[in-house]
Parts: C-alpha cells; sequence; structure tokens
C-alpha cells in the first residue's frame, strides 16, 4: 500500500519535499523509556528537530524548547536534566513535546499510553485531548484498548491484519458496528453488568491467521460466524466513496444501513 500525506507519496518524496513532510508530519512513540536518547539532556532531546530542520539556533532555540515544556506541563528548568530522572509520564510529555516543537499539523501516536501506569494514562490522554483543540492538530491515534480509542476519537477506523475493515464516527461504530470483526471485540469488552448477554456469534472464535500465510478470501472468514461461500474465494473491499459515512469491508454486514 501507499502513504500519502497531502496527496503525496511518502516513500517518494526526497531532498527538500521530505523535509517538509517530516515538519508537517510527527510521531510519538510508545515507549518513553527507549524512545529518549539517555545521553542528550531534555533540551537536546526537544531541540532535535529544530536542530534538523535548521529552524531556530541560540536564544531563539531555548525559548521555543522552554515553550514546550510548559506546554505539556513541564518547568523549563528541567531542560538541564537527563532523561532518566523523570517518570515515565514525565518522559512522554517530553516525546510529545519534542514532536510538536516544529508546529505540525498531523501527530500520529503510537498506543502512547500502553507502557504507562494506569494512573498516569488519563493524563496523557487528556493532555492530547487539549493539544488538539489548542493547537488545531490533527491525532492519528494508533491503539488496542477500546475505552482509551473512544475517549480520545472522533472517527475510528478498525484494522485487521493490516486492512481497514471499517471506519465509523466513534459513538457511531460502538452503537451500530457493521463488521463481524468490530462487532466481535466490543463483544469482548467486559461490562459490570450481571445482566448483559452476549450471543455466542458475536464473540471471536479461533486464532489470528499468520500474517505471512494469509487466507484467500476475506482474512477474516475462518473465524466468521456470519461468512459464506463468497468470504473465502474473493476479498471484500472498503468503499469509502460517494460520501459514505461507514464503510465496512464485507459481503454479510451486520446492518442493511451502511452508508
Amino acid at each position: 500500500g501507499l502513504v500519502r500525506f497531502d496527496g503525496a507519496d511518502l516513500s517518494g518524496l526526497r531532498g527538500s519535499a521530505r523535509k517538509s513532510a517530516r515538519r508537517d508530519l510527527t510521531m510519538v512513540f510508545q515507549d518513553p523509556y527507549s524512545s529518549l536518547n539517555p545521553r542528550r539532556r531534555v533540551i537536546d532531546v526537544v531541540a532535535a528537530p529544530l536542530d534538523i530542520q535548521g529552524l531556530a539556533r541560540g536564544a531563539e532555540r531555548r525559548r521555543q524548547v522552554d515553550e514546550m515544556l510548559e506546554l505539556v506541563g513541564l518547568e523549563p528548568a528541567h531542560a538541564s536534566r537527563y532523561p532518566h530522572e523523570f517518570s515515565g509520564g514525565q518522559r512522554q510529555r517530553i516525546g510529545i513535546a519534542r514532536a510538536l516543537i516544529t508546529k505540525p499539523r498531523l501527530l500520529v501516536c503510537d498506543e502512547p499510553v500502553s507502557a504507562l501506569d494506569v494512573s498516569i494514562q488519563a493524563q496523557i490522554l487528556n493532555l492530547l485531548v487539549g493539544l488538539r483543540e489548542e493547537l488545531g492538530l490533527t491525532l492519528v491515534f494508533i491503539a488496542h484498548d477500546l475505552g482509551v480509542i473512544r475517549h480520545i476519537s472522533q472517527r475510528i477506523a478498525v484494522m485487521y491484519m493490516g486492512r481497514i475493515v471499517e471506519i465509523a464516527e466513534t459513538d457511531q461504530l460502538f452503537a451500530q458496528p457493521i463488521h463481524p470483526y468490530t462487532e466481535g471485540l466490543l463483544a469482548a469488552v467486559p461490562v459490570p453488568d450481571p445482566t448483559r448477554h452476549v450471543d455466542d456469534d458475536q464473540l471471536l472464535s479461533g486464532d489470528v491467521p499468520l500474517a505471512s500465510a494469509p487466507p484467500g478470501g476475506c482474512a477474516f472468514h475462518p473465524r466468521c460466524s456470519y461468512a459464506i461461500e463468497r468470504c473465502s474465494n474473493e476479498q471484500p473491499v472498503l468503499d469509502d466513496s460517494d460520501g459514505k459515512q461507514h464503510p465496512a469491508a464485507c459481503f454479510c454486514p451486520l446492518s442493511s444501513s451502511a452508508q
């Protein structure tokens, strides 16, 4: 497949075009412990994108670092310290400051709270939500925790074995999933309600196939309770053309209202 940003294939960018794209599209990594260079002070970690892009030097470089640290809830005085002097949540804030210092338009967050204590996760999530509103950012939030996804997302894309199988607004996806895989994910979420009943058809069965040897047709069909013969012979396409707001790649959608 292709990764496009502003209509351009990122893998084909070279020189100044690639440099510009890396300024507008930045990333927060999953592990705040290994994503920061332990030999560099915080000021140099956060300012690294400025140095690479040639955007600021000297006093202006320090001013921008201080501004970013304050934006993510840290003190400018922390700039002289090393990463090992901070907690996991503080390290992730440093990573967020680094990602924001070039004033990107798109921020990719790869499981940014999965390595943190539950008590800290909410703080980082609320920080990201606030930054999204304050800076007008677009977030691509990659996660497997449905509670986290529901809290932070406005629109969700569900993937199975590397392919998007359903896209919908957050409330709509949780209220009325169309793809059987999405239904299975939601049915597996623990709910503190002893009267709640989940049908066997809704539960995921079997094992995830090997990515190196995917099944023919729809990759989900060996685990799907609704599969028909066509599912094993033909791969469904996610059709989001014609203004469809809730497309699903499925020959047996759970709702005929897929649109």
